[in-house]
């Protein structure tokens, strides 16, 4: 048997005509869900892109004890599993974000892998001389990521065509190791793109199946902050990010047809998913990392097509999460699944709609603790309301790296020892005073006024989370399903305590 995942960044079901979306055109997203299971209640956990990529390959959630960082070696890794199991695993990735050094132990856990160069503000291309930008709106330079805005447009100089384009390389060469290994068996392939993650940038035919006058300076990188741009700027930017979504999914095609070529219908599993969504303007916000993670960010897109089960053109509204990805390819292998993940195989979910998740948790360190049953989502804030001035927060890690610098020495100089984890496998581990690294994205202004209020929406009578609901009995319930799941992932204590909970209430 064999098994290829693609995966997308930042991609949001919204946009995506099977998920109800009426104006994006993603045809080969209506093709893929013809011949596969759409799961219509799926959600992510830890957030974002690398804590994302964490439980991928551990089946667990993470961010409840670290934020943005490497593979640990406790960690159990989908991939080197399968590998050290005799599956071959190949990745061939245009991210960049696995060559920094938060995320420097993740692709060598496969046989081989690929790095194709370019995406936004991958350190790719030298010039000294700063570039001749375009105009800037002012967007741009309120952006605390203007130093990967300036990369990005130095990269750009060197992408003239479509065979230059990074998303371009990335599946030319998934498609490579497909015809190269087609008659082989027992491989497991992730083809992973960056796209559609901002910058939107992409080539001038996807642009022109969104026509519209706009006159304003170039704009195609929303910042993370809350929306204060023009009507023009949205609904351009909106444009442009639809315009980059039909590119991912023509490259999504190519894998379809080559699929149809060789008939691996009847022997490979495909996995077409997401790390986790987007803000284009909905509640007032852009991006992913700092407001509420409303389900534009949380709920996302998932198809499978299993070729030991053979069910297609159905629908699965069970509730389902990303650390289920991980179990599900070790169970299609016959891998014996480990106990420290916490996910569940779909393959039963596939086949009898089988329930495997009574509420899930989901979000970012140090932000709101998120819990949803598919009909509440409840959105705990930490006591201090700002998650920028409050305590007992900590990283627990051996393996001390932010997104892209090591943990500095003043942090490292008041850390402590801390006794394992139940998945830690008898290792202590440090304990290090934590901030929110990506409160970095954020003007200064804006993360000091930041307050998060705890919220509880009815999904069934408000899809856009648009009116939260004040129930008590909800709330309760809510909060029992808290507690128990930071109980299963063996939560620091510290971490009930910032949240308002009793620490007690988890005893047995």
């Amino acid at each position: 048997m064999k098994a290829i995942m693609v995966m997308y960044d930042s991609l949001n079901r919204r946009r995506l005509s099977p998920y109800g979306c009426d104006w994006v055109k993603t045809p080969n997203f209506d093709r893929l869900a013809k011949n596969s299971v759409k799961f219509t209640n799926c959600y992510v956990g830890s957030m974002p892109c690398m804590p994302a990529r964490r439980e991928l390959h551990t089946g667990r959630l993470n961010f409840l004890h670290r934020s943005w960082g490497p593979m640990e070696p406790f960690d159990d890794s989908m991939p080197q599993m399968l590998k050290n199991s005799g599956i071959y695993t190949h990745l061939t990735t245009d991210h960049s974000h696995y060559w920094e050094e938060g995320g420097a132990t993740y692709h060598t856990k496969f046989n081989t892998y690929e790095f194709q160069r370019g995406q936004e503000g991958d350190c790719w291309k030298g010039e000294v001389k700063a570039p001749d930008y375009p105009e800037q709106p002012a967007t741009v330079i309120r952006n605390p990521q203007a130093p990967a805005w300036r990369q990005d447009h130095v990269n750009r100089k060197y992408i003239k065509c479509q065979e230059d384009m990074p998303q371009h390389k990335t599946f030319e060469t998934g498609l490579e190791f497909i015809r190269t290994n087609i008659r082989e068996d027992n491989w497991f392939l992730q083809i992973e793109t960056f796209d559609p993650h901002e910058p939107y940038f992409t080539l001038q035919e996807f642009k022109d199946l969104y026509p519209h006058e706009y006159k304003g300076a170039p704009f195609d990188w929303p910042p993370y902050t809350p929306v204060s741009e023009t009507e023009d700027e949205i609904r351009h930017i909106q444009y442009e990010n639809a315009a980059l979504v039909s590119m991912c999914d023509f490259y999504l095609g190519q894998v379809l047809a080559i699929m149809d070529e060789y008939d691996m219908w009847k022997d490979t599993m495909l996995i077409v998913n997401t790390d986790h969504g987007f803000l284009l303007g909905e509640h007032d916000w852009w991006a992913k990392c700092t407001p509420p993670f409303y389900n534009e960010v949380a709920h996302v897109p998932l198809f499978v097509w299993d070729p030991k089960i053979g069910k297609k053109g159905t629908e699965c509204d069970q509730l389902v999460q990303s650390i289920d990805l991980a179990p599900t390819l070790l169970d299609f292998f016959d891998v014996a699944i480990p106990k420290d993940m916490l996910g569940k195989s779909l393959r039963n979910v596939v086949e009898d709609n089988e329930s495997i998740h009574e509420a899930v948790l989901y979000g970012i360190f140090g932000g709101h603790i998120n819990c949803t049953d598919g009909r509440y989502v409840y959105m705990l804030a930490p006591k201090e309301g700002n998650p920028y001035k409050g305590e007992d927060l900590y990283n627990y890690t051996i393996m001390p790296t932010h997104l892209r610098t090591p943990f500095t020495v003043k942090e490292l100089q008041e850390a402590t020892l801390a006794e394992p984890f139940s998945f830690t496998k008898g290792i202590s581990v440090l304990k290090v005073p934590g901030n929110i690294q990506l409160s970095s994205l954020l003007p200064k202004e804006v993360r000091e006024g930041l307050r998060y209020d705890t919220m509880l929406f009815d999904l069934e009578s408000d899809p856009k989370q648009e009116h939260p609901i004040h129930d008590d009995k909800i709330e309760q319930m809510m909060k029992a399903h808290i507690l128990k799941l930071m109980k299963e992932n063996d939560a620091p204590e510290e971490q009930y305590k910032r949240m308002g909970l009793v620490y007690e209430t988890m005893e047995a």
